[in-house]
């Protein structure tokens, strides 16, 4: 029972770290709060859906293209809400609001475009289950899996043995010394806003498939599980986001099988508020990202 619970745990959990992820870049370059990141990932989820019905190319064909609609949403969403506050000497609370702004509008969009009926994924894998010494794991589990760390782990390389992945962590250590340096900070930003909008649409698909429904108001739920993971972690940790959504993920799933499924959202955030009770900073954040820049 409890290895199982643990599996499952850990498939929700990845899910959780890739929303994170995209919380956690934004953040590290552009030191502000996507409050619009939960709607991206439930738009890629229905385009993923809308995919796979409509166009039957399989799994990898929806989630790249709810991949690439997070990318263009977020690349419209630099370039109209976020870009011409920068030019302005506006308030820190500008670029925040201006994010719950594009929330609201893609919320009512999708529920236009939707409806606001849940809506379930089809068959996309073999419905075998595996039993590994008394775990059971289905085939939709594994290639949740897969494709959760798969994507972490790339990002990872990526962020650390590129030149463009290199760039954008000069860019969030420093935006200032970055331009010093000869990086085109304004390309980084686009690059980041995209890259984790992306990340934000295939773990719509991903999410979709472990509930096996998505609606348009899933967003909002999902958003602010990835804000707690981004703060439980470390405030622009990549490892921490990742550990974090892990966290989240068995907290979760332990809650409901050993307590009350209507509480499974109170325990793991109870959770969280313990642990930043005992370090503020988050897991693997320091005071002086705690501080802010």
């Amino acid at each position: 029972m409890f290895w199982q619970q643990m599996v499952n745990g850990i498939t929700l959990g990845s899910t959780y770290s890739l929303i994170a992820l995209g919380y956690t870049l934004i953040f590290g370059v552009l030191n502000i709060v996507n409050m619009a990141h939960g709607e991206i990932f439930m738009f890629g989820a229905f385009v993923g859906l809308m995919i796979a019905v409509h166009a039957n190319v399989g799994l990898a064909g929806a989630l790249l293209a709810a991949m690439a609609t997070g990318a263009v949403l977020g690349y419209l969403m630099e370039v109209l809400a976020l870009r011409p506050l920068r030019r302005r000497k506006v308030s820190e609370l500008a670029p925040l609001i201006s994010t719950i702004g594009v929330s609201i509008f893609l919320e009512s969009l999708a529920l236009r475009l939707f409806g606001a009926e849940a809506q379930s994924f089809p068959p996309v894998s073999s419905t075998q289950v595996f039993d590994l010494a008394g775990v059971k794991i289905s085939m939709v589990q594994i290639i949740i899996l897969a494709i959760s760390c798969g994507l972490m782990l790339v990002l990872r390389f990526w962020l650390e043995k590129t030149k463009l992945g290199k760039s954008i962590r000069a860019t969030s250590e420093n935006i200032e010394t970055a331009n010093l340096l000869g990086i085109d900070t304004k390309k980084i930003i686009v690059l980041t806003v995209m890259l984790a909008s992306a990340l934000g649409g295939g773990a719509g698909v991903l999410v979709g498939l472990a509930f096996n429904a998505i609606e348009p108001t899933m967003g909002i739920t999902m958003g602010f599980k990835g804000l707690a993971v981004l703060i439980l972690g470390g405030l622009g940790n990549i490892t921490g986001a990742m550990v974090g959504g892990l966290l989240l993920g068995v907290a979760e799933i332990f809650s409901v099988a050993y307590g009350v499924s209507s509480y499974r959202d109170a325990v793991a955030f109870g959770m969280i508020i313990l642990l930043l009770f005992l370090r503020p900073e988050g897991l693997f954040g320091s005071k002086e990202q705690q501080g802010g820049r």
